[in-house]
């Protein structure tokens, strides 16, 4: 389920603050399966992206931070080449395939 993280501010070497983007943490549940990448409006839903490629942890949890700004976002797993849905996330619509997306809003 992707969970929006605190966005924190850096202070850079003249004394300035900067902003920084929050960051947004998606994960999913998948034992038994060898590759899992986010595709969403955010990345042109390319299925295979490296910078998008979760990784994974204990209890077969895969994970991965991404920086998306304030918005409503819609993104599906690929999950060993197949397309999933977050099965954490209840808020979904409808897309142009007669399927679903997982939907996020970034604050």
């Amino acid at each position: 389920m992707a969970t929006k993280a605190k966005s924190t501010t850096k202070t850079t070497k003249k004394g300035a603050k900067k902003k920084t983007i929050p960051s947004t943490e998606f994960s999913l549940y998948a034992p038994d399966v060898n590759k899992v990448y986010l595709a969403g409006d955010f990345n042109n839903w390319q299925p295979d992206a490296q910078e998008y490629r979760l990784r994974k942890f204990k209890g077969d949890i895969w994970k991965k931070m991404v920086q998306l700004k304030p918005g409503r976002y819609e993104y599906q797993f690929v999950v060993d080449g197949q397309w999933w849905c977050d099965p954490r996330n209840e808020s979904r619509v409808t897309n142009q395939y007669c399927t679903q997306n997982s939907v996020i809003e970034v604050k």
